[in-house]
């Protein structure tokens, strides 16, 4: 398990914010020294309990063990098998059909830890680990205690305990009051928070970084570009004190913000422009319209309940001011809203191909959805129940497909929807009626079409006939005018022998010249009339066929082939008091759809809800600080890391969701995201410095308690777009449908439109202009198809949705900035920018190469070392022979730059490369 800060021993954390210890045996003495040891470095997620810590109880400490290694046959499956039932102390001293499961005070003398101590328990599952046993066995030594009298019996299926119950996550967020202090320094609420928790440990805050660290570290977070040398300057010469306010404010006022942070959420929400599933990966059309949605919304600082409320139930918002929903899809004002729903779309789908079993991909579809939407925004994984009740978390295979229910209308096994019945056209009326009068006109034209063509051929065959004599003239005729399933094996013998009679329409213009012309000239007409339709779009929406919502059933060990009893649609039970009923409050009667995606978008969004708040301000502190206040952002139950600063957490979450206010000493944000980018962003913690400091080192080595701004590499688009924006090539078009992507000569996967010729169907280069050299966000992202200098860097392949993207460090990411396409092109293009700005003299191109990569000028040591370079790398390439000319039809490109270009061009490689462009400080 992996360290987790704590700098306050746990006796002092509230329980709600602990986790079930799972602890080593240790001395008392021992475990003392050890206390006093961590205390001044940082305690571990399991951490050791003080001296005189409570006796160890089953629902605390074992409970957790055997329910997640032996509940799933002893407890709460269907029976339990031996008749052994592990779910309670008294269950275990009554023991199955081999007696007793427990003797208290000897363990040796208990079957249970003998079984599990063995290893011959459980029989398939990964086995006890040596803490846990330790633990099971203290535990029977010490009389094997409960917290509280257990009752007589319990229900079937899983129990909720209430140390479950009170785990931190799921209680709702309590804002606490911000730590006093005394240094003006720290007045700032985030501040004061971690230094509350630091100080006492005698760790502080790190200075605040210059300027022109400051500002870069702006312009990557905010817009995932680097800013230029007058945007790095600007700050030195302002001294105003609301300088660095403003900036902030024109970052996030740019439409370069939700351009950045658009990609953040695309990345939870699974987004992709193809269905996957199969190898056809068939593409989406219409997705990137919810990519363009993201964006806006993002920019235009839409509050996030709502935005939560538009992808959840957008077309039960929008019938509720329109009939319909092609009359919604028409209005400005409610067409986003339907946009929006395909959010519940974005899982991978194989069933609109007819080769995949329906029933297996359907409840794939489903299963993804409901994995896209727990770990975004429940912060939890609710996948392990779909077949079981979940192993560690609290949460039963009924709540599963509780939360199932909610989306099976639109999910409906029965009125499944093909890929066309999704879209819902944009046509106005006037429109539609156009497009119908005009293929009536085109069809009739058809019509008239097929009929000349007809008599055409028959007069043709007349024609040819003629050359037969009686009766085989006529035998002719009637045997290739018999269709070709009626006709004898005589007739069919016949015109195998007479394979001149087969007149059709590919060989009429050799037969009647005339003819043919006569029918170009309809095709012609027809093409005309039809190219008068006016163009259709459309947008993809998630929507209910009309009529009553499909019955869910809970599906035994997940299998859609045996459905059980039915479920009607509800949250999470943990998550509610005891007692609660976890069914949602549906309209009733009257609505034109079921209201359980309204229902439940309403409940995600409550500004109380235990998880909501907490895990959608831990993604954007993850994504300020490169670590969540939780590190584990896709998983806030039992198994996942507790909070560093669960009061920090806390405090963030209640502002977050509070009404828009103003007042320091009870500020409300409103659910805006820009407002708390302007929270993060103003505090200390977020603009100090990352230098290391050998002092705090030595009591916090992992940065835990943020005593310094973190190091981090830039993500897979950054790079990419940083490359285009210091080269100059950058096309900053927005919106609209993805660039392609394609596989290039050698297999990678590279952005180009997808066309090849000759027999061996070898890829064609064909001209996109500037559209190549779009953000990254607009690159169209197959499934089967992740571009190859992206997947370097780390982004995802969406096979369903990325929680967490890894940073890897690895030697294919240092081959692609040195030899891949792209990176070479850039540092040619950067390299024809500095000649264009520069001038000739290489001092000056030096100058301008720095102020364009790095937002500042090259130190002396650095313009020295580069004009070297320049010149040294100038003599060698001038020695160098001319290469052999290459055929024709693949000149060289390199063979007629000069020296000082070619140089200039590994020069900007090098900048490009260099961990001053590719990481932020």
């Amino acid at each position: 398990m992996a360290p987790t800060p704590t700098p306050l021993p746990s006796a002092e954390i509230p329980f709600h914010w602990r986790r079930p210890l799972h602890v080593l045996p240790v001395p008392t003495a021992l475990a003392s020294l050890l206390l006093v040891f961590l205390g001044t470095l940082s305690v571990p997620a399991f951490v050791l309990p003080p001296a005189g810590d409570p006796p160890l109880t089953f629902e605390r400490d074992i409970r957790p063990i055997l329910k997640a290694h032996c509940f799933d046959c002893h407890g709460e499956g269907d029976r339990p098998r031996g008749e052994l039932d592990l779910r309670l102390r008294r269950f275990m001293l009554a023991g199955g059909d081999s007696g007793p499961a427990l003797v208290p005070g000897q363990p040796d003398a208990s079957p249970l830890f003998e079984l599990v101590r063995s290893g011959r328990m459980p029989k398939r599952d990964a086995k006890l680990t040596p803490p846990e046993l330790d633990l099971l066995r203290r535990w029977i030594e010490q009389g094997a205690p409960t917290a509280r009298p257990e009752p007589d019996s319990l229900a079937e299926g899983m129990q909720i305990t209430p140390e479950e119950r009170e785990h931190w996550a799921f209680q709702p967020p309590r804002r606490p009051p911000v730590p006093d202090t005394a240094d003006p320094s720290l007045d700032h609420p985030i501040d004061a928070f971690l230094a509350a928790r630091a100080a006492p440990l005698g760790v502080t805050l790190s200075e605040p970084a210059p300027h022109g660290i400051l500002v870069r570290r702006a312009f990557l977070n905010l817009w995932g570009l680097p800013p230029g040398p007058s945007d790095r300057a600007a700050l030195d010469l302002d001294p105003s004190p609301d300088a660095y306010a403003r900036l902030l404010d024109r970052l996030l006022d740019s439409p370069r913000y939700g351009e950045r942070w658009a990609r953040h959420w695309l990345d939870i929400a699974g987004y992709a422009d193809s269905d996957g599933y199969t190898n056809d990966d068939t593409p989406r059309p219409y997705a990137w319209k919810y990519r363009d949605y993201v964006i806006r919304s993002f920019n235009d600082d839409l509050p996030f309940d709502r935005f939560l409320l538009e992808q959840f139930a957008g077309d039960e918002l929008a019938l509720a001011h329109h009939p319909d929903l092609s009359t919604a899809a028409r209005d400005p004002a409610t067409r986003d809203w339907l946009v929006a729903t395909a959010f519940l779309r974005m899982a991978a789908d194989g069933t609109g191909s007819g080769a995949v079993d329906q029933d297996t991909a359907r409840n794939q579809v489903l299963a993804d959805t409901l994995k896209i939407v727990s770990t975004s925004l429940l912060g939890l994984s609710v996948g392990c129940a779909q077949c079981h009740d979940h192993r560690y978390d609290p949460i039963p295979q009924l709540d599963y497909y509780r939360l199932r229910a909610v989306f099976e209308p639109a999910y409906d096994w029965k009125n499944w929807r093909r890929p066309s019945e999704r879209l819902v056209s944009l046509h106005t009326p006037e429109e539609r009626a156009l497009a119908a009068a005009v293929e009536q006109e085109a069809a009739a034209l058809s019509d008239e079409r097929s009929s000349k063509q007809a008599a055409f051929l028959d007069d043709a065959l007349r024609k040819h006939l003629e050359k037969f004599e009686p009766p085989l003239r006529d035998d002719l005729w009637t045997a290739f005018k018999t269709s070709a399933d009626q006709r004898t094996p005589e007739q069919r013998q016949l015109l195998a022998a007479h394979p001149s009679v087969h007149i059709h329409p590919g060989v009429l213009y050799q037969y009647d010249p005339q003819a043919a012309e006569q029918l170009k000239a309809l095709d012609a007409r027809i093409a005309e009339v039809r190219a008068r339709r006016p163009p259709e779009d459309f947008i993809s929406v998630l929507t209910e066929p009309a009529g009553d919502p499909p019955v869910t059933h809970l599906f035994h060990r997940g299998d859609p082939r045996q459905p059980r009893q039915p479920v009607a649609p509800g949250t999470l039970a943990v998550l509610l008091p005891e007692g609660a009923s976890p069914d949602l409050v549906l309209p009733v009667g009257g609505a034109s759809t079921s209201g359980r995606r309204l229902a439940l978008a309403r409940w995600l969004t409550r500004p109380d809800h235990p998880l909501v708040p907490r895990v959608l301000v831990n993604r954007v502190w993850m994504h300020h600080f490169g670590r969540g206040l939780v590190e584990t952002p896709a998983d806030f139950g039992l198994q996942g890391a507790p909070p560093s600063h669960p009061e920090l957490l806390d405090w963030l979450a209640s502002v977050f969701v509070a009404p828009v206010s103003d007042d320091p000493a009870n500020p409300g944000l409103g659910w805006s995201l820009k407002r708390l980018h302007r929270l993060i962003m103003t505090s200390r913690a977020w603009r100090q410095s990352s230098a290391r400091r050998p002092d705090m080192e030595a009591i916090d080595p992992e940065n835990r308690l943020l005593w310094r701004q973190s190091v981090r590499r830039l993500d897979a688009e950054a790079i990419r777009d940083g490359f285009l924006a210091v080269s100059g090539a950058c096309h900053d078009h927005p919106f609209g449908p993805p660039v392609p992507v394609r596989e290039d000569a050698v297999g990678q996967i590279v952005v180009g439109i997808d066309r090849k010729q000759g027999d061996n169907k070898m890829p064609v280069d064909v001209p996109m202009g500037a559209e190549e050299f779009r953000r990254s966000i607009y690159l169209e992202v197959r499934r089967s198809r992740p571009l190859a200098f992206l997947t370097a860097f780390d982004a995802p392949v969406m096979e369903v949705n990325c929680e967490l993207r890894p940073v890897s460090t690895v030697a294919p990411q240092s081959l692609m900035l040195l030899n891949s396409d792209f990176a070479l092109q850039q540092a040619r293009l950067f390299a024809e920018r500095l000649a264009r700005e520069a001038g000739p003299l290489p001092e000056a191109r030096v100058e301008r190469a720095f102020q364009l990569a790095y937002a500042r000028p090259p130190s002396p040591t650095e313009f020295r070392a580069a004009l070297d370079f320049l010149e040294r790398h100038v003599a060698t390439l001038a020695a160098q022979p001319p290469p052999d000319a290459p055929p024709a039809p693949h000149p060289d490109p390199a063979a007629a730059v000069p020296p000082l270009q070619r140089a200039l061009e590994s020069l900007c490689q090098v900048l490009l490369g260099s961990n001053e462009f590719l990481y932020l400080d």
